[in-house]
């Protein structure tokens, strides 16, 4: 996915880039899953993998607004 190039807020220029979610000595791209939350006690959040996609994400270099997408 690629933003248009320019922010909706103050039309700066939007860059590419990615959010990182980080735990117990890694680092993964986020990524968007579908349907409500489901919480686990002792694992956290349960994942479908196959319903999961990466999350791309696009930075504002003069506002520092932030659009996400997932494709």
């Amino acid at each position: 996915m690629r933003a248009s190039g320019r922010c909706p807020k103050c039309d700066g220029r939007m860059a590419t880039g990615f959010v990182v979610d980080q735990g117990y000595g890694t680092a993964h791209v986020s990524t968007w899953q579908a349907g409500e939350p489901k919480v686990s006690y002792w694992f956290g959040a349960k994942q479908i993998k196959e319903q999961q996609k990466p999350v791309a994400t696009f930075r504002c270099e003069r506002c520092g607004f932030l659009e996400s997408y997932a494709n």
